[in-house]
């Protein structure tokens, strides 16, 4: 079968389809899936371009949607046929994060081999079924973005009706978080530098946007919005580049979901006024298994499509990751075959 590899050091022109053994029938607890399409996160980005190191000729990709080709012995979840997504912990079942998801060891597509393939066999858990009547293309944005939006909203932040949500910018993440929050009864705000996109999130729903490049003060503009008081949740995806200004925009007492460190991986924390703000600030990576299945059993409740900027074919996922590089998207990308 054909497998998407990234070659020691690592970058994009490091990539390449290689000829990988057909894993064969599954074993007992296991299923085979026909892989049909994946989506890009910026941690696949950073596997690619050698930033985070994966061993020679790792096979790409957390993200992972197709059909179910055969189950094996004591499987009952599932059946050939079903059409499913792979989970970005496949050994997080459920409860709270654990040792064992405090890195990317076990994570598909960093510390074993992802989904950039044709078919794979992997333990049962480490799939959950589709939303009823998706593309492979529209599931495969599941397992890391939207699942991460779901749990900072829902899983952490405990939304409901009426609650200010901040998304920064219009990356999968935040696009997620987006129509989770207004599917829920909340209010929405958006950043972003380009006008164009600030109108798109407006057509979806978005309440307000600020342009971070015209306001640098945007977090200030933010907590005029809302009266002064400021937001009840932050999707942070900035890092520290962008934390000061969240720490600004939030209410006292709010939530603050640290989810990326698009500005880099290490910088200054203004810790007085998150004191004063006596907000929470919640680092996570994707979630659990369970919260997966829940945010799939809403998805199928609420009629939430995601967003998708462009699909490429199998061959073009190194194009694909430039596009992602560019900044450009607004989204998500990704790759069908």
């Amino acid at each position: 079968m054909k497998a998407f590899v990234v070659r020691k050091p690592g970058g994009l022109d490091r990539l390449e389809i290689a000829e990988r053994p057909d894993p064969g029938a599954p074993g007992r607890g296991e299923i085979r899936v026909a892989i049909h399409a994946t989506s890009l996160n910026f941690h696949d980005l950073l596997v690619a371009s050698g930033r985070s190191p994966a061993e020679d000729g790792r096979v790409l990709m957390s993200d992972g949607a197709g059909l179910v080709e055969a189950v094996g012995e004591g499987v009952t979840e599932f059946a050939p046929g079903d059409a499913v997504v792979s989970c970005f912990f496949p050994h997080w079942a459920d409860g709270l994060p654990q040792a064992p998801v405090g890195n990317f060891a076990q994570v598909p597509g960093d510390g074993v081999d992802g989904f950039a393939l044709t078919c794979a066999v992997r333990s049962a858990g480490a799939f959950t079924h589709a939303p009823r009547g998706w593309s492979h293309a529209e599931a495969a944005t599941i397992t890391t973005a939207g699942l991460t939006a779901w749990r900072a909203l829902v899983g952490d932040g405990g939304l409901k009706a009426g609650d200010m949500v901040l998304a920064l910018g219009t990356g999968g993440v935040s696009i997620a978080a987006l129509q989770i929050a207004k599917a829920m009864g909340a209010a929405v705000i958006v950043t972003s530098s380009s006008e164009e996109k600030l109108e798109r999130v407006r057509a979806l729903g978005a309440d307000h946007t600020v342009n971070y490049r015209t306001h640098s003060d945007w977090g200030r503009q933010v907590r005029d919005w809302t009266g002064g008081i400021g937001v009840d949740h932050v999707v942070e995806v900035g890092g520290p580049g962008t934390l000061a200004q969240s720490i600004e925009a939030v209410r006292v007492g709010g939530h603050i979901a640290l989810i990326g460190v698009l500005t880099g991986r290490a910088g200054e924390v203004p810790t007085s006024a998150l004191m004063a703000k006596q907000a929470r600030l919640q680092g996570l990576i994707v979630g659990s298994r369970r919260q997966q299945q829940d945010y799939v059993a809403a998805l199928d409740r609420t009629g939430i499509r995601p967003v998708i900027d462009r699909t490429y074919a199998f061959a073009e996922l190194p194009e694909a990751f430039r596009h992602q590089e560019s900044g450009g998207h607004f989204g998500k990308l990704c790759v069908a075959w």
